[in-house]
């Protein structure tokens, strides 16, 4: 993937642009059926849950299994593209994803659902690492930050057909069917990627297993501990006991590889300054999407009535803004100071959780100032993950398949402690407005957070360019 991502500058033909664009084409869909698989879920939760006989809190491991899965699998899942072609593991994604939906759709209770919601995680694991490396290997290094707004527009796009397509769909023809919409896209891009998508060569990439095992054990037990609190409390042994063993596994995962020749990550690429920004950054802008598009829903149900199809009219205005701003995100990350880029993003993202807190409290009903709140948060969240990614994707570490892993377990970390987070401060309870005021606020701090993450540390070579 190296030689992908440093590939020399040639000017685009307008041949190698339209079969550019029909690579792009059938790897966006992809994405786009991967991302809306989990927002979907978010509007409709309280009548999934509802008809299955199962109480809110539970109901949120039906968010909480497709991240923790995702997250878990995604350093293995850029191995596997490395090792087996990343066509091949994106078709294998794509099968999953239908597969995944399908099951969900016909669950007869919340354990079977749950299950299917889990393997659309795995799934959804093994699309990003590979989509990233064939859409920047496609557009070369003169057109990488393009190239990473298209991916960006459509984890937009999905997230913004997730909660709107879901309350419609959910109102008009039952919650089941918010499943079966997500099958055609997987399958148009599936056969696309028959069709366009260039055959990539397997590289014969050992599996350092003991590296590989020991990050996925170590990050397995601390979303484990964070997905315990909500059923079990925060005093539960289950909780401490898997989160104390999760940071010994992770410690001996450093001390493991640092003696490994090839490791299957590098440790210093966990502090390497720019990678460490971006990581940092991703983790908490996924916090505060997954959190806002959980809380607001719930919100507008318990305090104005407001069915599901209203609430996905409301939030929608987020990941529509992240949509439509993607490709500016894109220029400025290609034009201007990355870095700045994010600082930006990251800003407006937490003024606007903050201000979306203050509403919150004040019982703030449907209206101009909610939606232009929400609206606030979207292009925060546009212009902190595409220079995120880029910013990732330039590190010299990001040349293996797992780096891209480890990037984007970062994110879906971060969306699973979102999903989290609204369980532990909400629980089972539909009044009141402190407790949606504290889930804006907490994710307000942790952006704020991430901005301070990015004045540490210099870049391997400053540069422009470099995030």
């Amino acid at each position: 993937m190296s030689g992908a991502l440093r590939a020399p500058h040639r000017e685009p033909t307008a041949r190698g642009e339209a079969r550019l664009g029909l690579v792009a084409t059938a790897l966006v869909v992809g994405t786009f059926a991967s991302t809306i698989a989990n927002t979907l879920v978010n509007v409709p939760l309280a009548m999934i849950v509802s008809d299955l006989g199962a109480p809110l809190r539970s109901g949120a491991l039906v968010v909480i299994a497709f991240n923790m899965l995702c997250a878990l699998m995604l350093p293995l899942g850029g191995w596997l593209g490395d090792r087996f072609g990343r066509r091949r593991l994106f078709l294998v994604s794509m099968a999953g994803v239908t597969i995944g939906a399908a099951g969900a759709a016909l669950a007869p209770n919340l354990p079977v659902l749950v299950t299917f919601r889990a393997v659309q995680g795995v799934a959804g694991a093994l699309v990003l690492p590979s989509v990233l490396a064939l859409l920047t290997s496609a557009a070369g290094a003169a057109r990488r930050g393009r190239a990473v707004s298209w991916w960006a527009a459509s984890n937009g796009a999905g997230q913004a057909a997730g909660p709107t397509v879901g309350g419609l769909l959910a109102d008009t023809l039952g919650w089941r069917s918010v499943f079966v919409a997500i099958v055609p896209f997987a399958v148009f891009a599936f056969v696309g990627a028959l069709l366009w998508v260039p055959r990539s060569r397997a590289q014969p990439v050992r599996l350092e297993w003991r590296g590989a095992l020991t990050l996925t054990l170590g990050v397995g037990l601390l979303l484990t501990a964070a997905s315990a609190v909500p059923p079990l409390g925060p005093g539960s042994p289950v909780v401490w006991g898997s989160g104390a063993l999760g940071v010994l596994v992770l410690v001996a995962f450093v001390l493991v590889e640092r003696r490994q020749a090839t490791p299957f990550l590098p440790p210093s690429l966990l502090v390497e300054p720019r990678f460490a920004r971006s990581s940092v950054a991703a983790l908490c802008q996924m916090f505060c999407l997954t959190a806002t598009l959980l809380t607001v829903p719930l919100y507008l149900a318990s305090r104005s009535g407001a069915s599901a199809a209203i609430a996905g009219l409301v939030v929608v205005a987020l990941p529509l803004a992240m949509t439509l701003l993607a490709p500016l995100a894109g220029l400025a990350t290609e034009r201007w100071s990355p870095r700045w880029a994010l600082r930006s993003g990251l800003l407006a993202l937490g003024l606007a959780e903050l201000v979306l807190a203050a509403l919150l409290m004040g019982g703030q009903p449907i209206g101009v100032p909610l939606i232009a709140a929400v609206t606030a948060i979207g292009v925060g969240i546009a212009f902190t993950q595409t220079p995120a990614t880029a910013g990732a994707a330039r590190t010299a570490g990001q040349a293996v398949g797992a780096g891209l892993g480890l990037f984007n377990m970062m994110r879906f970390v971060g969306a699973a402690l979102g999903g989290a987070a609204v369980a532990v401060v909400l629980g089972d309870a539909a009044d009141g407005t402190a407790g949606y005021a504290t889930v804006a606020a907490i994710s307000g701090a942790a952006a704020l957070l991430a901005l301070t993450v990015t004045f540490l540390g210099r870049n391997p070579t400053e540069e422009r360019g470099t995030a």
